[in-house]
């Protein structure tokens, strides 16, 4: 099997790892990026980014990420849709085995970022692709006009509310606490699009056969179960980070790796950045930092 020997790999080109890739290859590192499902992660799934700094008026997801791509390339960056399937480390290179070619390099940066959480109930998995949806922007079109709902408070959940307000003017959004975790500035925005909130309750089962009909929903508070008719249901109940292949770094209580401020994982040479990363605040604007800041600590690293 062919082997391909880089300064600088990085795995994952969502913000996080398109940025690092532009970092050092502009400094001189020979850099690869490895993702499994195309540029873009999360953010080319986002309708409307409005608040990312000199970025305005908002862009679409997917135009923004995909000029971070060709800005990387353009560095040169080398960036390979290849499934990243174990990571070793023999002497002082980490070496990356994929299908075809192995990859070798004495610095790896982790941007892999997370994934949506399932709710986990009766009917979510039966009725998947059939009016349960993880996708606004990939699903939200099929659903115009009719009665949509969307489960979660956090920003993701908001945000994607808002946008399928556009298509609908019968939006619901079920959160199971009394108020929103998301930013106070796109509650304010949702609330104004018309979106209907119910509090404190959280669904118990997805109602429907060939198609969702509805849903049972539960007050946390009393207890009490009522039904909800929708068309279509969008889950939004956080994120799992996606740490398969380094099982063997540190990780906080929830599966996120801990790193110093300096993107600098448990083992040398190994980095993490984007929402991979055990931190406070993730968001596109951190991503982008984080990557930053692991190319250039790679840098000094290698040098």
């Amino acid at each position: 099997m062919e082997t391909l020997n880089f300064d600088y790999i990085i795995i994952g080109a969502g913000p996080a790892g398109l940025s690092s890739a532009q970092y050092a290859a502009r400094s001189g590192l020979k850099t690869i990026v490895l993702e499994g499902m195309g540029a873009g992660g999360q953010v080319a799934q986002i309708f409307e980014l409005e608040n990312y700094p000199g970025v305005f008026p908002a862009v679409n997801g997917y135009d923004f990420v995909e000029t971070m791509r060709k800005q990387a390339e353009a560095f040169g960056a080398q960036i390979k849709q290849v499934q990243v399937s174990s990571i070793d480390k023999k002497g002082k290179d980490f070496v990356i085995q994929t299908k075809d070619v192995i990859y070798s390099a004495p610095a790896l940066c982790i941007a892999t970022g997370a994934v949506h959480k399932n709710l986990g109930v009766e009917g979510e998995a039966e009725l998947t692709g059939r009016g349960v949806s993880y996708c606004a922007t990939c699903d939200g079109p099929f659903f115009r006009n009719k009665k949509i709902t969307v489960i979660g408070g956090g920003d993701s959940a908001v945000s994607e509310a808002i946008y399928l307000s556009t298509l609908s003017s019968d939006v619901t959004i079920i959160h199971r606490r009394d108020e929103f975790r998301a930013q106070k500035a796109i509650v304010d925005k949702m609330l104004a699009a018309g979106v209907k909130p119910i509090y404190d309750s959280v669904v118990k089962k997805i109602n429907g056969e060939a198609k969702v009909t509805g849903l049972t929903l539960e007050n946390v508070k009393t207890g009490e179960q009522t039904e909800l008719e929708c068309d279509a249901v969008f889950i939004f109940a956080g994120m799992a980070p996606q740490t398969d292949l380094v099982d063997m770094i540190k990780k906080d209580i929830s599966g996120y790796i801990i790193t110093d401020e300096n993107m600098q994982t448990s083992i040398p040479g190994l980095f993490a950045a984007g929402d991979v990363r055990s931190k406070p605040f993730r968001q596109i604007v951190t991503a982008a930092s984080d990557g930053a800041i692991a190319a250039n600590t790679a840098k000094e690293f290698i040098r």
